[in-house]
């Protein structure tokens, strides 16, 4: 009847049609990840030379003496 070869050829076909609806989707998200990727690989690099000042914006907060907190 049918050999191994044949039904592994017959359920990627027909995997293929029915993920054709989110083949799209797949390929978008395939896309986002690989940016995101190279983008955090691109840092790792950045953030290894030694050269390069490693800037954190971020705002000042003014702490309190320990000693000089609210009594109650």
């Amino acid at each position: 009847m049918f050999g191994l070869s044949e039904l592994a050829i017959i359920l990627i076909v027909v995997a293929a049609v029915i993920a054709a609806k989110k083949l799209p989707e797949l390929t978008r998200s395939a896309g986002k990840s690989a940016r995101i990727l190279k983008a955090e690989a691109r840092a790792t690099r950045d953030a290894d030379e030694p050269g390069t000042p490693r800037v954190i914006q971020g705002e000042t907060v003014k702490r309190e003496d320990p000693g000089t907190g609210p009594r109650d």
